[in-house]
């Protein structure tokens, strides 16, 4: 059954594909790819009346910062600022799918820290860019196909939409109210390289497994093994770090953070635990998750992966995200007792 993917790194596949085809400079401006990201300005607050004070950015936006998520965007639930240009200036949410929701002011200047938001939106731009087609056209033939992905689609036929798992709420006494409104634009203005995927959990474990066999799929190569190997060590430069992510759109998320206290890096383009994680995954492991509380982790030492597919709302939800803890940590443990049993 068709779920929403919100967080398939499908972009960033692409844009490492065309690193090696010798297409992308991680290290130009993005605008050489994406022109309109080089119209953004930063935002340094509001005036006294409450108009946004904008600003040009010290230096241009790279794709590296873009797939790291240090170029200055954000969420509108996970940051203050941008959820008072929604508020108050009409700022459109990323679901919209439109251009204008990622049209946005940057937070801070290019590189000055970390912060999860629409940056890999851009990264699909990007790809665009440098393609000369949509970003699912380009997925579709140069990624889905080579893994036989072939029920995953930004925009949805009618049985995948007879087949789409229905988003519920977490209300405040513990129970789950389906969201039967609620669904992403099919067929939407913009490809976003984050988020805006329907597919299916057997198709993202076939995503994941092409991490685990170094870039390859049972239908054609995605990524070459050395692409693989640096494309998913850390990339961030101290005093930059991952930290915990403020819910500030109380429907859609609550504070999250994996493993508080440990420290955690970015590569391209997920998650790194730098430290032995309370589940057992080894220190650089990669991960990430979906809004609609979808995790999942990749141990290419180990040879394991594992996606948990909930469809719920908020973020962060303490009943789903602790199942998915037990999931991750039960799977590890499996192995490490496979592994004994070997020995």
């Amino acid at each position: 059954m068709p779920d929403r993917l919100h967080a398939l790194p499908g972009a960033a596949a692409g844009a490492l594909q065309c690193v090696e085809e010798g297409l992308l400079d991680l290290d130009a401006p993005a605008r050489e790819y994406a022109p309109a990201i080089g119209e953004l300005q930063v935002i340094d607050g509001f005036d006294a009346a409450g108009a946004p004070v904008l600003r040009a950015p010290k230096s241009d936006v790279t794709t590296r910062q873009l797939m790291l998520h240090t170029a200055g965007f954000g969420y509108d639930f996970f940051n203050e600022t941008y959820k008072r240009l929604a508020e108050e200036h009409g700022q459109p949410s990323v679901v919209t799918g439109s251009r204008a929701a990622i049209e946005t002011p940057l937070l801070f200047d290019p590189g000055e820290r970390w912060e999860y938001g629409a940056n890999i939106d851009w990264v699909g731009q990007v790809v665009e860019g440098i393609r000369g087609k949509r970003l699912g056209d380009v997925m579709a033939e140069r990624v889905f196909a080579r893994l036989g992905m072939d029920d995953i689609t930004f925009t949805r036929s009618d049985g995948m939409k007879a087949r789409t798992a229905t988003i519920h709420a977490r209300d405040d006494d513990g129970s789950l109210t389906p969201m039967d409104d609620f669904a992403l634009p099919d067929d939407p203005e913009v490809h976003m390289g984050g988020h805006g995927l329907y597919g299916t959990v057997t198709d993202y474990m076939k995503f994941i497994r092409m991490w685990l066999n170094d870039g390859a799929g049972p239908n054609g190569r995605v990524l070459k093994p050395e692409t693989v190997d640096w494309a998913v060590k850390g990339g961030l430069v101290p005093p930059q770090k991952v930290t915990m992510l403020p819910g500030v759109i109380a429907n859609l998320s609550n504070d999250a953070e994996f493993f508080p206290g440990q420290q955690k890096d970015w590569s391209y383009t997920f998650m790194i635990n730098s430290e032995e994680a309370p589940t057992g995954r080894p220190a650089g492991s990669i991960g990430w998750a979906g809004l609609a509380n979808s995790y999942y982790w990749i141990d290419r030492e180990t040879g394991v992966g594992g996606y948990w597919a909930t469809q719920i709302l908020p973020f962060a939800d303490p009943i789903s995200f602790t199942g998915y803890m037990d999931f991750e940590t039960g799977g590890l443990r499996g192995v490490e007792n496979r592994t004994r049993g070997m020995t």
